[in-house]
């Protein structure tokens, strides 16, 4: 069974920044592109950062310079650097793979606070 556990969220004033962890039970992360994912209040959910399975990485323009993705295969462990965080950025962020078979799955997320 594939579990996705997401944390690392909190309170943090503008400016600041987070590193969020997305850890797996039930999936091997090298094998798959993975992505975060968030979603505001009153908001589609959307995805903000991927990374393939060989490592490329891109990246919604909204955050592009101030988020970094990366994974560490040896710990089947996604993350999610967020610097220079913005009010808007506030979200319930999630972790998932993009496609493929486990692509429907989803963690409980973390919630990210950002205050002005």
């Amino acid at each position: 069974q594939v579990q996705l556990a997401e944390s690392g969220g909190g309170l943090v004033q503008a400016g600041g920044s987070l590193r969020l962890s997305c850890a797996a039970s039930g999936i091997i992360f090298r094998f798959y592109a993975m992505g975060w994912y968030r979603q505001a209040p009153g908001k589609q959910r959307e995805l903000v950062a991927r990374i393939s399975a060989p490592g490329s990485t891109n990246y919604a323009d909204s955050v592009q310079g101030r988020f970094t993705i990366s994974k560490d295969n040896a710990k089947n462990t996604v993350y999610l650097q967020m610097n220079s965080l913005k009010p808007e950025d506030t979200a319930v962020y999630y972790c998932k793979p993009v496609n493929g078979q486990y692509r429907d799955y989803w963690g409980q997320g973390t919630q990210v606070t950002v205050s002005s």
